[in-house]
Order: structure tokens, then C-alpha cells, then sequence
């Protein structure tokens, strides 16, 4: 792929077979991050994994300490008291049953993060087509479904993110902004890190983080010493 002479620029920043460590790839990313809006600086961690077994699958959920610099809307689905404690939490949209036709017929996906009761599962269901291959759909093992609805909302919105193997077995995270600081990005990183080590399969055999890079939305990536990150 042919790159624009801003691009091929901030790549002389980064020293080509350099692995870094991470306090220097924030640095180098924050200084590569020149575009005219706050980029989103994100984490690309491949993986020895392999997602086709289910006991290989990664995914859950961490609160970053600095959040994503991102407003994040939550949708809930619940009914009765829990509908009023998810009101109550700020919940940027609350329904249950009628939200179905908005979502599956009108196109309607004016939301970042789906949460739900178990018993609105049945109901959330029929929705998995369309939830689902955005990375929508709530989950157990990240937190989003879950009768405390409340620690949910405050969590997401204190920063929570979740982490999922794609199909290609990496892990994409955003964890923050450009404009934080080093150490607030440095902060975030080691959170998510810990949780990602922490997550390691106990079936897989042989390497678990293969590679991991730092960029930033139209910044060239920075590759880091997986040794820091011990797994």
C-alpha cells in the first residue's frame, strides 16, 4: 500500500527493528500523532491463540484508570426496578421488548456499549445478527450482563473496555488519547496488559503475546518488547 508523505515522514521517527519499551513507545506515538483531531492511541496484541477453540478464546473487560477520552453511550436492557436503577445510573437509553424493531428494522445503533439483565437475554438475542459481528452483544465474562446494572453503567462509564481475540487472533484496544498524557497512557497500557497476561489460556501451548504494537489513529505503529509484558 502506497503511503502519503506525511505518513512515510513520521515513520522515520520510529527506528526500524526497534523494539521498544513501553515508556518510549508512548513517547514515540505521541510525537507521530500530528493530525488536525485528537487521535485514539490503540493497542494491537497478537496472539498465540487459536480462536476456533473455544477453551483459546480471550475476552473480558478492564477499567482503564484515565478512561478512553471517549463519551461512551450505553444502552440497557431491563424492565421494572432494574430499568429505574439503570435510569438512575445514567444510562443513556433504557428499554426492553420495543428497542427489537428499532434495532433489527430501522437500523438504529446510536450506542457503544449494550448491557442487560438475564432475564432481557432472550430478548437481546434476537437481535445477535445484528449485534453480534459489531461486537455488541453483551456478555457475562465482560461484565454486561449482569442484575447489578448500576456497577455496570459506572463502570463503562469510568473507563471500562472490553478485549476480544479477532478472527485473525489479535487483540484491539483503544486506551486512550493523543492529548493524555504519557503517564496517563502509560497507566492505561499497564491495566490492560495485566488483565490481557492474566487472561492466558491455560490450554495453549507455546507463546501467548507474539507481538505487540502501539499506534495511533494516522500514526505508523510502534512495536514493543513483548518481555515487559510477562505472560
Amino acid at each position: 500500500m502506497k503511503r502519503g508523505k506525511r505518513y512515510t515522514g513520521l515513520a522515520d521517527n520510529v527506528e526500524a527493528g526497534k523494539l521498544y519499551d513501553s515508556a518510549e513507545a508512548i513517547s514515540v506515538v505521541k510525537k507521530n500523532a500530528t493530525a488536525k483531531f485528537d487521535e485514539t492511541v490503540e493497542v494491537h496484541i497478537r496472539t498465540g491463540c487459536d480462536g476456533r477453540h473455544a477453551e483459546q478464546q480471550i475476552r473480558g473487560a478492564v477499567v482503564l484508570p484515565h478512561g478512553t477520552g471517549k463519551k461512551v453511550r450505553v444502552l440497557v436492557f431491563a424492565k421494572g426496578v432494574k430499568a429505574d436503577e439503570a435510569q438512575a445510573a445514567r444510562a443513556d437509553y433504557v428499554g426492553a421488548d420495543e428497542l427489537v424493531p428499532k434495532i433489527q428494522n430501522d437500523g438504529w445503533l446510536d450506542f457503544d456499549v449494550v448491557v442487560a439483565t438475564p432475564d432481557m437475554m432472550g430478548v437481546v438475542g434476537r437481535l445477535g445478527r445484528v449485534l453480534g459481528p459489531k461486537g455488541l452483544m453483551p456478555n457475562p465474562k465482560a461484565g454486561t450482563v449482569t442484575m447489578d446494572v448500576t456497577k455496570a453503567i459506572e463502570d463503562i462509564k469510568a473507563g471500562k473496555i472490553e478485549y476480544r481475540l479477532d478472527k485473525a487472533n489479535i487483540v484491539h484496544v483503544p486506551i486512550g488519547k493523543a492529548s493524555f498524557s504519557e503517564e496517563q497512557l502509560k497507566d492505561n497500557l499497564d491495566a490492560l496488559m495485566g488483565a490481557v497476561v492474566k487472561a492466558k489460556p491455560s490450554s495453549l501451548k507455546g507463546t501467548y503475546i507474539k507481538s505487540c504494537v502501539l499506534t495511533s489513529t494516522m500514526g505508523p505503529g510502534v512495536k514493543m518488547s513483548v518481555n515487559q509484558f510477562s505472560a
